[in-house]
């Protein structure tokens, strides 16, 4: 059984009623339990995360008009802004018939999205602003949050899906987005790992029955370049050298990614027993304490509307985050 090679059981932990973070049952029960959507303790779980934590603290601060922080593509400020707060909503586990919820993402829609389908950072709506960390951390929370059928998703999805594989009308920038395979001009032309596992995890919440040939090419593309390096050393191509945000665990996310992210989206695909994942699983396993948790590594107190959870101690999230993971991946 996957929980054998735990220190100790952590579900009972995690399955606690929290109203600090209420998310963390409903996850628990739906990803590591496989409790029906309409089983009455996930329905009562879910509706605990619109009643008290994060995701009210969220939406309380969002504006009538559906914006957070100032109007715009909301980008920045970083973490406060738009973008981010429809990230941490699907993340936190929001529900996506919440009329906020849907104003917020119907906001991101109308004024994030630049000339070329995809999403931009600029205020100005630049096609040279489209990125695939952004775009990826979109077009997963946008899914999640009901909106993976709506045309301007699978608009930038195709835009995703060609700046890939260099397939179909896409124009590279010098600035953005650089050329396929994941080239960044943020990363000095460089391919980059951030922005890989950002791309694929969005492509990764496509089911399989609706994948396009294109789609399936280009997730081809990035697990090749995730796995052209050990993901638990993590050397991708960068401007300096390796970032040590790869291997602190956090919860939630930003435009970095951690060992633990990249390994969950190649479990996900079905990679999760493949030998060359071996050392990140090892990597994860080896940071667990004797309780079975794991700590919160990095964190963005004090950047967002609210606090998760306190950086240093154990972490309920880093600890579902974890054990998903390792559900997916069978022990050699």
């Amino acid at each position: 059984m996957w929980m054998d090679r735990l220190q100790a059981d952590p579900l009972p932990w995690l399955l606690e009623p929290d109203p600090a973070n209420p998310g963390v049952r409903y996850f628990a029960l739906r990803d590591l339990l496989d409790r029906p959507a309409d089983d009455p303790a996930v329905t009562a779980a879910q509706e605990a995360i619109m009643a008290s934590g994060p995701v009210p603290a969220i939406l309380d601060a969002q504006t009538p008009e559906g914006y957070w922080a100032k109007p715009g593509t909301g980008y920045s400020p970083k973490y406060r802004a738009t973008s981010w707060q429809i990230l941490f909503l699907a993340e936190l586990g929001a529900d996506p018939a919440d009329a906020r919820v849907r104003r917020g993402c119907e906001y991101v829609l109308t004024h994030s999205v630049a000339a070329n389908e995809a999403f931009s950072v600029y205020q100005s709506l630049r096609p040279s602003g489209a990125l695939h960390c952004l775009n990826g951390n979109l077009l997963y929370a946008l899914a999640k949050l009901g909106y993976a059928g709506d045309e301007r998703v699978q608009a930038a999805l195709a835009w995703q899906v060609n700046a890939i594989t260099g397939e179909g009308d896409v124009r590279f920038y010098e600035t953005g987005t650089s050329g396929p395979g994941f080239a960044c001009g943020v990363n000095l032309g460089q391919p980059c790992g951030w922005g890989a596992v950002k791309a694929v995890k969005a492509l990764a919440g496509v089911p399989a029955t609706q994948r396009t040939p294109a789609m399936q090419r280009a997730i081809a593309a990035g697990v090749e370049f995730l796995f052209s390096r050990d993901p638990a050393v993590a050397d991708y191509p960068y401007t300096e050298r390796v970032s040590p945000h790869w291997f602190k665990f956090g919860f939630p996310l930003s435009y970095w990614s951690d060992v633990l992210e990249t390994a969950a989206v190649l479990a996900e695909l079905g990679y999760g027993g493949d030998s060359r994942l071996a050392p990140a699983i090892a990597l994860i396993l080896g940071k667990q304490d004797a309780h079975g948790r794991w700590k919160l590594e990095n964190a963005l107190n004090r950047k967002m509307w609210i606090d998760i959870e306190p950086r240093g101690k154990p972490s309920k999230w880093v600890t579902l985050r974890a054990l998903r993971v390792l559900k997916r991946c069978p022990p050699a």
